[in-house]
C-alpha cells in the first residue's frame, strides 16, 4: 500500500507552549497598556470642613464625591485609625467642637501597604491650595464624637453601588482585548483541532467503507504517529477480512470436488438408499454455492455513489407487482439521498421485499429520515419472529423452520447478507414484531455529511 507521506511539522506539545507563551505574553501587553494609558484616578477625599460641616448638621456640595452621611449609632466606630495624621485630625475636630479629644474618633483601616503616593499627591495638592497636610480624609472612613447619652454620631461616606468611571475604563479595555484578540484564538483552536476531527471523519469513514482510502499523513508528530497507525490497523482490518473470506471460499470450492465424487459413487448404492443421498448431497451443493455466492458479494468492492432510495424501492416494488407479487412502496416522492453501493443496496431490498411476501403475503415499503439517518421500513402480515429469535435469525445457515426444505425457505444466508451489506455502509438492520401481527424490518443507513 503506497502512501503519501510527508515530514512531521513541530510536535503538539511545542505549539501548545508556544500558544501558552503567547496568550501570557498578550495578557501582559494588555496589563501594561492600561497601567500606562489608564494610571488610576484618585481616591473620594474629604476635607476636614466638610467632615465638620456635617456633623453640625449642614450638607456640603459635592460634585464627583459620594455625599456624607450623618446617623447616630450605640456602638463605637471600628478600628481605629492609628495613621501619622490621625492625633492632629482628632484635635483638630475636639477643639474646633469644643470637645475633649477622648470623644473624638477616627475610624479607618488603610492597612500597612496603603499606598502613600496617593497621600503624597494630596498633600501636595492642598499645600498649593494653601491648607495643611492634615485636612483631609481618604474613604472610607468614620468619624464619631461621644453624645452626652452615650450615643455616637457618626459621619462617614455614602456607599455608592455600581462602577466609577475607571473601572468602567479598565472593563472597556479588557473587553476589548478580548474581541480582538478572540479571533486569534478561534483561528488557533481551529487549527490545533483540524487532524482530530480529521482522525475522527476517517474512522466514520471506515465504518461506513471498510476499503476508503488511508490518511495522508501530516500535521504534528503526534498527529502523524496516530495517522499512521490509523491506517496500519484499516491496513490490517482489510488483510485479516480478505483472508478469512478467502478461505471460506477456498473451503466451499474444494468442498464440490467429493461431492461430485459422493454423486457418482451412490450409482452403486441401494435404490432406497439412493433417493436420500442424493437429496443430501444436492442440499449440500446449494449450501456450498449459496456459500460462495455470499463471500463473493461480500469481497466484492462496490463503487460508492449517491442515490436516491424512494426511487430505488418504488422500481423495486414496481417491478415486483409485474410479476404478480402485492408489493407497494407507501410514501412515494419523498427523496431521501445517501451514498452507497447500488448493486449491494438493490440486493439488500430485493431480498426483504421477496421475504416480506413469501414468508408475509404482502410487503410495504416506507422511506423516511430520522437523526441524520435514512430509515427504510418494510412490513408485512405474517406471523412474526418470536423475540428469542431476532438476532440467531442473522446468523449464517440459521433458519426459523429447522427443516431445510426448499419448499419452506432458502439456505439461511438472506438476512446474513443483508446485515452484512447494510453494516458495511456504517448502517444495521434491526426487526420488530407489529401490533396488530406481522413483521416490520428497519434498514438504517447513514447520511451522507
Amino acid at each position: 500500500m503506497s502512501l503519501l507521506r510527508r515530514r512531521p511539522t513541530a510536535s503538539l506539545f511545542v505549539r501548545l507552549l508556544v500558544f501558552a507563551a503567547a496568550t501570557v505574553l498578550a495578557a501582559q501587553m494588555i496589563v501594561m497598556i492600561l497601567i500606562f494609558k489608564t494610571p488610576p484616578p484618585l481616591p473620594d477625599f474629604y476635607r476636614l470642613t466638610e467632615i465638620e460641616q456635617t456633623l453640625r448638621g449642614e450638607t456640603p456640595r459635592f460634585s464627583e464625591r459620594p455625599t456624607l452621611v450623618l446617623k447616630r449609632t450605640k456602638t463605637r466606630p471600628r478600628p481605629n485609625f492609628d495613621g501619622r495624621f490621625a492625633p492632629n485630625i482628632r484635635r483638630h475636630i475636639a477643639l474646633n467642637f469644643g470637645l475633649p479629644v477622648e470623644r473624638v474618633v477616627v475610624a479607618a483601616d488603610y492597612g500597612p501597604l496603603a499606598d502613600r503616593r496617593v497621600f503624597r499627591t494630596l498633600q501636595s495638592r492642598f499645600a498649593q491650595e494653601g491648607g495643611t497636610e492634615d485636612q483631609f480624609l481618604i474613604a472610607p472612613f468614620k468619624v464619631g464624637i461621644l453624645q452626652d447619652d452615650g450615643s455616637w454620631l457618626v459621619v462617614q461616606p455614602q456607599r455608592h453601588f455600581g462602577l466609577g468611571p475607571y473601572e468602567q475604563g479598565v472593563l472597556t479595555w479588557f473587553a476589548l482585548s478580548t474581541i480582538a484578540v478572540a479571533p486569534l484564538a478561534y483561528g488557533f483552536a481551529r487549527y490545533l483541532s483540524a487532524p482530530t476531527r480529521m482522525l475522527a471523519s476517517a474512522a466514520e469513514r471506515l465504518g461506513r467503507d471498510p476499503r476508503a482510502p488511508p490518511l495522508e499523513v501530516r500535521g504534528s508528530a503526534e498527529i502523524a504517529v496516530a495517522a499512521q497507525a490509523f491506517n496500519d490497523m484499516q491496513a490490517r482490518l482489510r488483510r485479516y477480512v480478505d483472508e478469512r473470506t478467502g478461505m471460506v471460499a477456498a473451503v466451499a470450492h474444494d468442498l464440490r470436488t467429493p461431492l461430485t465424487r459422493l454423486r457418482f459413487r451412490i450409482e452403486s448404492a441401494p435404490e432406497e438408499q439412493r433417493a436420500k443421498m442424493a437429496a443430501d448431497i444436492e442440499q449440500m451443493e446449494e449450501m456450498i454455492a449459496a456459500s460462495l455466492a455470499f463471500v463473493r458479494d461480500a469481497a466484492r468492492p462496490g463503487t460508492r455513489t449517491r442515490l436516491e432510495l424512494s426511487s430505488l424501492l418504488e422500481s423495486l416494488c414496481d417491478e415486483m407487482a409485474e410479476t404478480g407479487a402485492d408489493t407497494d412502496c407507501e410514501g412515494r416522492g419523498e427523496k431521501v439521498v445517501i451514498e452507497g453501493d447500488p448493486i449491494a443496496l438493490r440486493r439488500m431490498f430485493t431480498n426483504l421485499l421477496e421475504n416480506a411476501v413469501k414468508y408475509g403475503v404482502r410487503a410495504r415499503a416506507r422511506v423516511c429520515c430520522e437523526h441524520e439517518h435514512a430509515v427504510v421500513e418494510i412490513a408485512d402480515d405474517g406471523p412474526g419472529i418470536a423475540p428469542s429469535e431476532m438476532e440467531h435469525v442473522f446468523e449464517p445457515f440459521y433458519r426459523v423452520e429447522p427443516s431445510r426444505s426448499r419448499k419452506t425457505g432458502g439456505i439461511g444466508l438472506g438476512l446474513a447478507l443483508v446485515r452484512s451489506i447494510a453494516r458495511s455502509h456504517g448502517g444495521d438492520v434491526l426487526l420488530m414484531n407489529r401490533s396488530g401481527g406481522g413483521l416490520t424490518v428497519r434498514v438504517l443507513l447513514p447520511m451522507p455529511s
